[in-house]
């Protein structure tokens, strides 16, 4: 087998490990009901459950791309696969919440060594015409496992168990490792293989983990003061000040503790955890403000679109992701354009066709949102939004790491993986705050007017709310709730619609903002003038 072909078979299991983690955190959310039934999960159990992965996610980004640069990439590929391969066995077996909630941490650590590697490694191995149709690849993979993720949820939950949601990890964790050792090269940074920076590491974790749990848990605790105390076990959080505000100034302290250490060991001549220099690189410091704005709108709205169609439509987890298959075909046919088009195209207006594309289509969504929206009227705009999101996510990338030195490409990947999940963090922190903070104004105007007292109208709205909109099935169950189940499922529908043009208001900040990354010659020129193969001291081994 020749290298070429040898490392476009390792593009594909390089984009399965992307798909591995990515489907993940999707198909969680459709097993959700499933596992609070049998495990008997209370509702700080399933809040959790699902965002205990992210936390962790997030906050290790940065350190697993700066060691995997230092390290070797495959290598932590390879250990971060394992990890998140034996943690799903874990969760698949899990007897308790608690157990559960455990496992996905351990998740979380493995999920935040493949992202970055994955990029990092694509950034080392492909040259010019080849790195934009990879990382066309690589974004398409995203977008269409985002949107595969509750199909495939939903068929394995109806069909087998919630437990085989977690399963599935174990034979594709398999086929990676074999694939990746089999087919991708070995890549380190030789030039920068100094002492590790372990309290630069320390202070970006806290920085990141602080940072991500103020924005996910703002609307749960308070911004400011304690709406609902945090409590594990027994122990309950005993202070009217929300531990929110306390989380946002530790990720202040912590972020300017992380790089006056950074700037002083540049100075001293010794490693650092991020490499400073980079943010002197417009495409690079520019492309990190976009991909967090854009971020913010990106993928926000497909939590709120599962919920609605389930709990407000009807629909079953399966018919759920059989709807939103249209956004996955929309983002695996982006990669046939974008690798098309990659060669003759900027990168950068390939990122703003995308994004328009994806202002269209939630735009569009928001306008059909209704309590009785039929399905067909979803498919264009969701086929839509799903082109862009194939379009935008890769190439945004590829412009962000386009002058990152190639040693430096695990640092510079975990550093725009990172400014992503803060993004997508702060969108789903405001979408949701939007999303059920409508739901309760509107629901509780409706019950105002047909003249419910207050103390039976606030307890009807928090179960709405607090159960995102679970309830309504046993308020529509009984005949003397009919009425108010009815308001509900137009007051959620009213939340799900202005949510999603709140995603496409972000999402024109975020086209807006691709203006700093230049003009049509966006690095396109430059990189296709690149000879496809050159000898790189940063690529020191190949694995057959």
């Amino acid at each position: 087998m020749t290298g070429t072909r040898t490392r476009w078979l390792g593009l594909v299991f390089i984009s399965v490990a992307v798909a591995l983690i990515i489907v993940d955190s999707t198909i969680v959310n459709v097993a959700i009901p499933s596992i609070v039934t049998e495990l008997k999960v209370d509702s700080t159990g399933v809040q959790w459950i699902q965002e205990s992965y992210t936390l962790v996610f997030a906050s290790l980004l940065l350190v697993f791309g700066t060691l995997a640069d230092r390290f070797g990439r495959r290598r932590i590929l390879l250990i971060g696969v394992t990890v998140f391969t034996l943690a799903s066995v874990a969760a698949a077996l899990a007897p308790t919440g608690a157990f559960l909630i455990g496992s996905r941490l351990v998740q979380g650590v493995g999920g935040a060594m493949i992202l970055p590697t994955t990029l990092s490694l694509i950034n080392a191995t492909f040259r010019g015409r080849e790195r934009a149709i990879a990382f066309a690849v690589w974004g398409s993979t995203i977008g269409g496992m985002t949107a595969l993720g509750p199909l495939l949820g939903g068929w394995l939950t109806t069909a087998f168990s919630w437990r085989w949601a977690f399963g599935i990890n174990v034979p594709l964790g398999v086929i990676i490792v074999v694939g990746v050792l089999a087919t991708v090269a070995e890549s380190r940074d030789t030039a920068h293989a100094g002492r590790v920076d372990w309290l630069g590491a320390l202070l970006s974790v806290v920085a990141s983990a602080s940072l991500v749990f103020a924005l996910i848990e703002g609307r749960t605790y308070g911004w400011w003061f304690v709406d609902t105390a945090p409590r594990i076990g027994d122990w309950t959080w005993p202070f009217q000040l929300s531990p929110v505000p306390i989380a946002f100034a530790v990720a202040v302290l912590a972020g300017i503790g992380f790089v006056l250490r950074g700037r002083a060991r540049m100075k001293a001549g010794k490693s650092t955890m991020l490499a400073l220099g980079l943010f002197r690189i417009p495409s690079f410091r520019n492309g990190n403000i976009a991909a967090m704005i854009v971020s913010l709108g990106e993928f926000g709205i497909i939590l709120a679109l599962p919920i609605w169609l389930q709990n407000i439509l009807g629909y079953s987890a399966l018919d759920t992701g059989l709807i939103l298959l249209a956004l996955a075909i929309g983002s695996f046919l982006a990669s046939g354009f974008a690798g098309a088009f990659g060669n003759r195209i900027a990168p950068v207006v390939i990122v703003r066709i995308g994004l328009a594309a994806e202002i269209v289509g939630v735009a569009g969504l928001g306008f059909v949102i209704s309590d009785a929206t039929p399905w067909g009227a979803l498919i264009p705009f969701l086929f839509v939004y799903g082109f862009g999101v194939g379009l935008a996510t890769a190439q945004l990338t590829g412009v962000v790491l386009k002058d990152v030195p190639v040693e430096q490409s695990g640092q510079g990947s975990g550093t725009q993986s990172t400014a992503r999940q803060i993004g997508s963090a702060l969108g789903i922190a405001i979408l949701g705050t939007i999303l059920f903070g409508t739901t309760s104004l509107v629901l509780g105007a409706k019950l105002d007017d047909r003249g419910v007292p207050a103390q039976q109208a606030d307890p009807l709205v928090s179960a709405v709310v607090d159960s995102s909109g679970a309830a309504i099935a046993r308020l529509e169950a009984n005949p003397r709730t009919a009425p108010v189940a009815a308001d509900a499922k137009v007051a959620f529908s009213d939340g799900t619609r202005y949510a999603a043009f709140s995603a496409a208001g972000f999402l024109v900040v975020g086209l807006l903002a691709t203006l700093s990354l230049g003009g049509a010659s966006g690095g396109g020129a430059a990189r296709t003038a690149e000879p496809e193969e050159r000898d790189d001291p940063a690529r020191e081994e190949q694995t057959t």
